[in-house]
């Protein structure tokens, strides 16, 4: 139910940030003892709409976090922000995890934590409520977290589809 306006956006046309959710301490047991890996799953944005992660795995943190930038420049999403925040209410899901995204009055900030808060923040979004239930995992938190923005719709395309004015939309 992906909208039309979540097309794939070109990352080198525009200016991104960066910013690490968790990075993963794993263990492979060989014959000599333990091999330590990375895995380190990022999140990109632009703070104005476009927001994409991804997941690197290396033996080197450095690696593994220049491996989930690259992942993550290769999947953006463009979101509908109206007016700072989220055009409506959402729910996202994803294995075990469970988020719900409020819109919020200006001067609220963002209220979410962990994983949510940096997609939230990256996309530009500054006054949102969300909440998480379920599985903590920050991996499965942010594919939820894309998950309900993946399907806010554009406030201009309700009004088109209902065939009524903006300001009808929100006053109902």
């Amino acid at each position: 139910m992906t909208q039309l306006m979540n097309l794939k956006v070109k990352a080198s046309e525009i200016d991104l940030k960066e910013r690490v959710v968790a990075i993963n301490r794993v263990a492979k047991v060989v014959k000599g003892g333990r091999r330590f890996s990375f895995a380190a799953i990022v999140v990109v944005g632009d703070f104005n709409g476009v927001v994409g992660y991804g997941l690197g795995k290396a033996a080197e943190v450095t690696d593994a976090i220049t491996k989930a930038i690259d992942d993550a420049k290769k999947h953006l999403i463009k979101i509908p922000i109206f007016k700072g925040t989220v055009p409506h209410e959402n729910h996202g899901k994803f294995g075990g995890s469970r988020v719900f995204l409020k819109p919020a009055t200006p001067g609220t900030g963002v209220i979410a934590g962990g994983g949510m808060r940096s997609v939230l923040e990256v996309a530009g979004i500054k006054n949102v409520l969300a909440k998480s239930h379920g599985s903590s995992n920050p991996h499965n938190v942010v594919k939820a977290t894309f998950d309900a923005l993946v399907r806010m719709r554009e406030p201009i395309a309700v009004a088109q589809q209902r065939g009524v004015s903006l300001s009808k939309v929100f006053n109902g």
